[in-house]
């Protein structure tokens, strides 16, 4: 005759510990990625960002190719991922596309270039600078949406250019630091520390830093300019 086995009360089985609790619940630390993986993700983030510059320079592959000696097969596989650029070869698209290498580099201790697509962090910020005596930083996470967001540092007397340009789209800022002379159109503005100012940018436009102090300037353009 056979017998049932009685389970054992909740009361007599062995309580897990706090201790044991919080390490079973712990989220584990990320694995690291393979090298190759490593490698794969870095063509495809670099393709990407050759993409949306080319895009946003209104250049066909075709075009980009005169300009970097490259064939136009080559770069089609740059922007797929499929293929990554030597350092030579991204120093003539970064030439090409009138960037400075670094921009395809993610700067900081992450070695992302932005959080999931939503975040930069201060310390991730690319950096374009000119020979004007500017330094743009891009505070979007790319060149792929509507809207470049850029954090604009100008030394003292650091100017556009001397002739006012145009480009599609509209822009707007604000002065965080300093002082901006602005000319739009026939109009010419000076602005100080926490004026704003918003127009096309059809609209043919230049500015200068005209104060002894270094100026920073938030902008929003829209499309993308660069």
């Amino acid at each position: 005759m056979s017998t049932r086995r009685t389970p054992r009360s909740l009361a007599a089985r062995p309580a897990k510990t706090a201790a044991a609790t919080r390490a079973a619940s712990a989220p584990s630390s990320p694995k690291p990625l393979p090298a190759s993986q490593e490698r794969d993700a870095a063509a495809t983030w670099i393709g990407q960002e050759i993409r949306a510059l080319r895009k946003v320079k209104g250049l066909t592959l075709q075009a980009l190719a005169g300009r970097c000696g490259k064939s136009v097969g080559f770069l089609s596989q740059v922007e797929r991922g499929v293929s990554r650029p030597t350092v030579s070869a991204l120093h003539d698209l970064a030439d090409a596309l009138d960037v400075q290498i670094n921009w395809f580099f993610p700067q900081g201790e992450s070695g992302r270039p932005a959080d999931g697509g939503v975040v930069v962090r201060k310390g991730l910020r690319r950096r374009l600078s000119f020979a004007s005596g500017i330094a743009d930083y891009l505070l979007s996470p790319n060149l792929q949406g509507p809207l470049e967001l850029l954090w604009s540092v100008m030394e003292v007397g650091a100017d556009s250019g001397e002739s006012p340009y145009t480009h599609r789209g509209d822009e707007a800022g604000v002065v965080i630091r300093g002082a901006l002379k602005l000319w739009v159109g026939e109009q010419v503005f000076e602005l100080e520390e926490g004026d704003s100012f918003s127009s096309p940018s059809t609209t043919p436009h230049r500015y200068v830093n005209p104060s002894d102090l270094p100026t920073e300037i938030v902008w929003v353009v829209t499309p993308p300019s660069y």
